[in-house]
């Protein structure tokens, strides 16, 4: 390795270390064997490319078991036990026969939901 040094200002050329240095860059093969060999070590996935390929997510631990345990068992209704064992048992169901006294009330002044209608449909006039 020559270096050129100026005999009068005894300045050593540093050009020339840049121009070796340039040329002497690690192959890509070599980067990518040791990228190999790392992920093997380290139990990562090889991805010279850098694909997304969705490992972060994939590693997180399952959110539905947590999601499933926020809201609260459910526990059998009135509703429930009257399908299950049908009219042969007798059952009371305040919120039902709350429901039905309100619609009652309203039927009274006037304010209920109006009749479903009964019969075919009414012939509509001619269509353009």
């Amino acid at each position: 390795m020559l270096l050129n040094v100026n005999s009068t200002s005894k300045k050593v050329d540093w050009n020339i270390f840049h121009v070796i240095h340039a040329k002497m860059s690690v192959p890509r093969a070599r980067i990518l064997d040791l990228m190999k060999a790392q992920c093997q070590l380290f139990a990562t996935t090889f991805n010279p490319e850098g694909v997304r390929m969705g490992n972060k997510v994939l590693r997180q631990r399952l959110k539905g078991p947590a999601v499933a345990a926020y809201y609260p068992r459910k526990t059998a209704t009135i509703k429930d036990i009257k399908r299950e064992f049908g009219p042969t048992l007798a059952t009371w169901d305040e919120a039902e026969e709350d429901r039905f006294e309100y619609i009652d009330e309203l039927k009274l002044r006037g304010k209920s939901a109006p009749k479903k209608k009964r019969g075919p449909p009414a012939p509509t006039g001619k269509k353009r």
